[in-house]
């Protein structure tokens, strides 16, 4: 990823702020067929090694997961926008502006494991599904649901485990343009694309990672 010293996300605590923002990941390996990329969302947890794990789970009917333990890539996509240069102060004073495109990714590399114990998969099934439905009102659980039932839907998955070694991350806002034309930006985001709240803030570079 091409990382210019005032894009880079570099702060682990904002990095991952931005995985469990926007949790839903593009997982790239590489197969008997090449390079392979799956989706699927994963959860971040702590490990000894300071840098986190991230867990999920995949159909058993993927062949993912049949290739084994192997080195992989998560990658996290987190607020992203076209800008255009006819939001810029500058259009009107001298016309020396073009577009862009500003956005937040983080790339999680790492060795990828699968799993089938049983208790596990029930573990982070529980906790996929109490993550996503905490916001809501009345949250669904699995004791919803008859435990037969779950227990079938598990075995037809395979946990999927990445040990994280190495985190990168890049921010890129127009945090290197001025306060007006950052304004500028958030406004246009706002009354154009309707893009609010911290995810405006994080495009126009307000802010740090919404």
């Amino acid at each position: 990823m091409y990382l210019p010293a005032q894009f880079a996300l570099a702060d682990p605590d904002a990095l991952h702020a931005a995985i469990a923002a926007f949790p839903f990941s593009t997982l790239v390996t590489i197969g008997h067929e090449g390079i392979t990329a799956n989706h699927l969302p994963l959860l971040l947890e702590p490990n000894d090694g300071g840098t986190g794990v991230l867990c999920g789970h995949v159909a058993r009917a993927s062949e993912l997961w049949r290739m084994g333990e192997q080195d992989a890539l998560a990658i996290f996509h987190g607020p992203q926008a076209y800008i255009t240069p006819s939001w810029y102060p500058d259009k009107q004073k001298h016309g020396r502006v073009v577009p862009t495109w500003n956005y937040q990714v983080v790339h999680a590399h790492g060795r990828l494991r699968f799993i089938e114990d049983s208790d596990w998969l029930r573990g982070v099934v529980g906790k996929l599904t109490d993550h996503f439905e905490s916001r809501r009102p009345t949250p669904w659980r699995l004791e919803d649901a008859p435990e037969a039932y779950i227990d079938g839907m598990c075995r037809a998955v395979v946990g999927v485990e990445l040990t994280i070694t190495r985190l990168t991350g890049k921010h890129k806002a127009s945090q290197h343009k001025s306060l007006e034309e950052r304004n500028a930006i958030r406004e246009g985001l706002q009354e154009e694309y309707g893009v609010t709240g911290a995810d405006a803030a994080c495009l126009s570079g307000m802010k740090g990672p919404a």
